[in-house]
């Protein structure tokens, strides 16, 4: 079990009382789960950063009927095909698909990967969600 360490953190009262509003807006039970929460998601930012590598998601919005869009999301896929580790297509209604990337790799080649696909004609939207292997965290 990993062993907890207390310690003391000095704030000013109206930030204090920011941030007391906040993860109470997001469900924290406690301040511990929030800051812990904060910790994790700088280190997350430190991997991407630094080029260690990272996993995530990307989201893509778009409409299917458009002429050849499947085609050209599809061959982006097939270049980026080591970093990809899973793929979701849901059909959202008749002309809208929203596909779900899961990706790990280098910060670099998953982010031009993300712009490949955000910068293709008909895509709607594209998001990309930044996360960690969980190895260094």
């Amino acid at each position: 079990m990993t062993q907890l360490v207390r310690f003391g953190v000095s704030l000013e009262k109206e930030l204090l009382g920011k941030f007391d509003q906040r993860i109470r807006s997001k469900n924290y039970t406690n301040r511990s789960e929030a800051l812990r929460d904060l910790i994790r998601e700088d280190l997350v930012r430190k991997e991407w950063q630094e080029g260690k590598e990272v996993a995530g998601s990307i989201a893509l919005v778009y409409d299917h009927h458009k002429r050849e869009l499947v085609n050209k999301l599809l061959d982006i896929q097939h270049d980026f095909g080591t970093c990809i580790i899973s793929s979701q297509h849901i059909h959202i209604d008749h002309n809208n698909c929203l596909e779900i990337l899961a990706v790990k790799g280098s910060p670099e080649k998953v982010q031009r990967l993300s712009d490949s696909l955000k910068a293709v004609k008909g895509v709607k939207h594209s998001a990309l969600g930044m996360s960690t292997t969980g190895k260094d965290i």
